[in-house]
């Protein structure tokens, strides 16, 4: 666990850029939110490594959002059978679904698709917000962060070893 942190902190205050981490974040949300084993999140974490994204930022991002989605699977029930059970789109999801990949895609399964229509929407969101959050970490508020007294304490503990051996 101190790994992970100490690289997230590597992550944050490193010249990788703000929307590589924006991507990790976004990403991991996607796994997090939808139901693990589906087709799309093999497509997620196939994306993940070939972008190059911080994986430990993506490790966090998708446990931080598997955890919310725990709690918003009754929500993510209801849209996706709403989505479902709209007559308008009947025959595109039998279309959809008569095709081998639309089996595979699973998503016939209302939290599949509802979970999975929630995470489109919130993607540009959470990239843009994850943005301004590293952007503006990294400008105000990591040289005040150092000044502290728990971090000089901290800056003498293991973890900041673990941290600084990372760092190499």
């Amino acid at each position: 666990m101190l790994t992970i942190l100490a690289k997230l902190l590597k992550a944050l205050n490193s010249e990788t850029s703000a929307w590589a981490l924006a991507l990790a974040i976004v990403l991991g949300m996607f796994m997090g939110i939808t139901p693990l084993w589906r087709i799309h999140n093999l497509i997620i974490l196939l994306a993940a490594l070939i972008f190059r994204v911080n994986l430990s930022l993506f490790i966090v991002s998708f446990a931080i959002f598997s955890g919310i989605a725990y709690l918003l699977d009754p929500w993510f029930h209801s849209i996706g059978l709403s989505l479902l059970q709209a007559s308008s789109w009947q025959g595109i999801y039998e279309a959809v679904y008569a095709t081998a990949l639309g089996r595979l895609s699973m998503f016939n399964h209302t939290i599949t698709l509802g979970s999975f229509v929630v995470a489109l929407i919130a993607a540009p969101i959470l990239a843009a917000v994850s943005y301004w959050v590293v952007v503006n970490y990294r400008k105000r508020i990591q040289a005040k962060i150092m000044k502290f007294r728990l971090v000089q304490v901290i800056r003498g503990s293991r973890f900041w070893q673990i941290y600084m051996d990372l760092r190499g």
